[in-house]
């Protein structure tokens, strides 16, 4: 993700808002949001990558822009081919995360949509992460939260333009 030519950024080790501590600190909270997502993954015979394309269509879901995932969008999104975006979503429709709805105006098209079911179970299954997210959140007064959302969604904005 950077550039070969530029040197490492100096990363003092005692600095607690410095890149160092950041790193450190994002990277624990990524390894165990992973981690139960892996648990997640297992508990419903799937694969971890499936729950990462639940999270893709449960993003698309709310995004009226985009609108409703489909298989290549997927693809794309997940740098999957078109053969393992099928199995991935056969495994999510057949234990019933997913339904695939052909599209009114143009029955080749076909748009995916997390099922009832399915966000039942990852309502359930999720409810201690969203239980520890609320007690985390009501340590901090409202202007502080506003600075935290500003900096996830430029972390995601930063991570996004890296990617393209």
């Amino acid at each position: 993700m950077r550039s070969t030519d530029t040197p490492p950024p100096v990363l003092p080790c005692d600095d607690p808002i410095g890149l160092q501590s950041f790193a450190v600190l994002l990277r624990a909270m990524n390894a165990e949001f992973n981690r139960i997502a892996q648990e997640f993954a297992h508990a419903q015979g799937l694969h971890p990558t499936d729950v990462q394309a639940l999270i893709a269509v449960l993003d698309a879901d709310r995004d009226q822009e985009a609108g409703p995932m489909t298989p290549g969008r997927l693809g794309a999104h997940m740098n999957l081919t078109s053969g393992a975006v099928t199995a991935c979503l056969d495994r999510l429709e057949r234990t019933g995360h997913i339904r695939r709805v052909r599209d009114s105006g143009d029955r080749r098209v076909v748009h995916i949509h997390y099922a009832q079911a399915g966000r039942e179970a990852a309502r359930e299954y999720f409810r201690p992460l969203a239980r520890s997210t609320d007690a985390a959140r009501a340590l901090f007064k409202a202007n502080e939260l506003h600075v935290v959302v500003r900096f996830l969604s430029e972390m995601n904005d930063q991570l996004a333009r890296e990617r393209r």
